[in-house]
């Protein structure tokens, strides 16, 4: 029996909407350099609508693209797709402030090397585009997203093996963890008919049998895990530099704001909240940061409803959308009396494109008006 058509969208294998084609950029780690924000500022500007998009998985995409392949080019020039074979699978999400602050360890050599081994691994290149792979330093950030098959730090030399989003209990160090994520994509392959994830199996003979081979992890006690928000003047550890979290509306940079961010020549980690960590600055630095991006729509403040609430395309970008979300939302956040107290993603339609993997409120349209419900 053949599997069901993968559509969910790469570069090269880009969604038409309405607005015109959908292209998704996979940004491992969340980490996008200046140079090729500055690039991806000149994609949208000349193929798209003018904006770099964020989505719940800490990576971009660029939406209203008349030429598939011309941005194609640009992106490939940018060295945003290191393997086009691979190129819809490396979905490795990371705690975005690892080997800064907090965290158990710095996870980014973990990652790394899983991210070479995936990209060498032809056979890998089969996976389904919608696997999650994560790496969480212990902070547990990483753990809410569900990823297929991950790695949670409880000491700083070992990792939990997460497998279908949650921990397993058996132990891994950090040197043998990348070529044993490996050999669970594999097991993954070999168990799947037609799943997408690793949470949606109908038997998990081979990864069991993978994890067997591991030792069990024991009795340990876990700091209070989930996301904390990362918004707003962050220090860093063991030295005198800060990093700054912000949000923006609608998780939409704006090209005009995407050029100034490239400016600061800082690297910039984006989070599957929809954050934006500009890393490595002196507090006079962050200042001027503070003082010339605020006034043009990034959010500092933690306090922010717009820290707590996102939202799909909604009409007219979107055909299946019962409503503009965007403008909807807008609207609702200018009466002064909302209160947002819990995480809340508004959709158009009962797919709820783009929604938190954590427990949220969905405000979704109907042809009759909104509905709301606890997910």
């Amino acid at each position: 029996m053949s599997r069901p058509s993968d559509r969910c969208p790469g570069v090269f294998s880009s969604h038409p909407a309405a607005d015109g084609h959908l292209a998704r950029i996979r940004l491992p780690g969340g980490l996008i350099t200046p140079a090729q924000i500055q690039a991806l500022v000149g994609v949208s500007d000349e193929f798209g609508d003018g904006h770099l998009e964020l989505t719940s998985r800490g990576n971009v995409q660029l939406r209203g693209i008349t030429d598939i392949d011309g941005a194609g080019e640009l992106i490939l020039e940018a060295g945003l797709i290191p393997s086009p074979s691979h190129e819809r699978v490396r979905n490795l999400q990371m705690s975005a402030l690892t080997g800064r602050r907090g965290g158990l360890l710095d996870a980014w050599p973990v990652l790394d090397d899983f991210d070479t081994r995936l990209q060498s691994d032809a056979a890998l290149a089969k996976l389904p585009a919608r696997i999650l792979f994560g790496v969480d330093d212990g902070r547990g950030d990483i753990l809410t997203q569900g990823p297929d098959i991950g790695l949670l730090a409880y000491e700083a030399d070992s990792f939990d093996v997460v497998v279908g989003g949650k921990a397993t209990g058996r132990q891994v160090s950090p040197g043998d963890a990348p070529a044993l994520m490996i050999d669970l994509a594999h097991a993954f392959l070999a168990d799947r008919n037609d799943e997408w994830r690793v949470q949606d199996l109908a038997g998990r003979v081979a990864i069991d049998d993978v994890l067997a081979r591991l030792p069990r992890t024991g009795d340990h006690a876990m700091s209070k895990l989930g996301p904390e928000p990362q918004v707003g003047w962050l220090a860093q550890d063991d030295d005198d530099l800060v990093a700054l979290g912000s949000v923006v509306a609608h998780g939409r940079i704006p090209g005009r704001v995407g050029e100034f961010l490239s400016a600061i020549e800082r690297d910039i980690y984006l989070t599957p909240r929809k954050e934006i960590l500009i890393v490595d600055l002196s507090e006079s630095m962050a200042d001027t940061v503070l003082r010339v991006l605020a006034p043009m729509g990034l959010i500092f403040d933690e306090n922010s409803p717009w820290t707590r609430v996102t939202d799909c395309t909604g009409s007219p970008g979107c055909d299946k959308s019962h409503a503009d979300v965007r403008g909807d939302l807008d609207l609702h956040l200018r009466d002064g009396d909302v209160v947002i107290d819990e995480r809340e993603h508004w959709v158009g339609c009962e797919r709820g494109c783009g929604s938190p993997q954590e427990g949220h409120l969905r405000v979704e349209a109907t042809p009759t008006g909104y509905t709301r419900r606890r997910l």
